[in-house]
């Protein structure tokens, strides 16, 4: 499984500091194949009417949290594609609030969602084991900041977990296994 050594905190932008940070034991592979069985557990027995589920007014279901874990994934790891190829085009933001409306997640069901987390993520991992080791500290840009390869990995590790966190805590899913 793949090991990378935690981030500085310069290469990444500075709202991910606490992402980077998560993670010290630099284990990426087993933490990115144990969060897609979190998701499994969590959403283990979920009805259809639970994962409509929204715990204030204006925020996301439950369906809509996992389709914007799958977009942001998809993102960040496009990013580690282009970054750790060598590539310095700067790479664009992207609104990611914007996004979930237009994924219309309700409409599908939620053991579709959690299906299609847990592709996504092999193929992430599958992605990120295939990577050179000498590739990993690249830096490029995206959405103005400097950021690395191996940075990246750990953002998609950090947002993931905060987005599990939140599904325990505000939406009341099960506890799974740590992350």
């Amino acid at each position: 499984m793949l090991t990378l050594s935690r981030p500085r905190p310069e290469e990444a932008a500075p709202v991910y500091g606490p992402y980077l940070a998560m993670f010290p034991d630099g284990r990426v592979g087993v933490h990115l194949q144990a969060q897609a069985s979190v998701i499994e557990v969590l959403c283990a027995g979920l009805s259809e009417s639970g994962a409509m589920f929204r715990y204030a007014e204006g925020k996301w279901t439950v369906k809509e949290v996992i389709g914007h874990l799958l977009d942001t994934e998809r993102v960040f790891a496009y990013r580690i594609l282009r970054i750790s190829r060598g590539d310095v085009t700067a790479l664009p933001g992207f609104d990611d609030k914007s996004y979930v409306p237009a994924g219309q997640f309700n409409l599908r069901s939620v053991s579709e969602l959690v299906s299609e987390f847990t592709l996504q993520r092999a193929s992430t991992l599958a992605f990120a084991n295939g990577v050179p080791s000498d590739s990993w500290p690249h830096i490029g840009t995206a959405s103005g900041f400097r950021t690395s390869a191996r940075a990246l990995v750990y953002i998609i590790l950090g947002h993931t977990d905060h987005h599990l966190r939140l599904l325990r805590e505000r939406y009341r899913l099960p506890t799974g296994q740590a992350t």
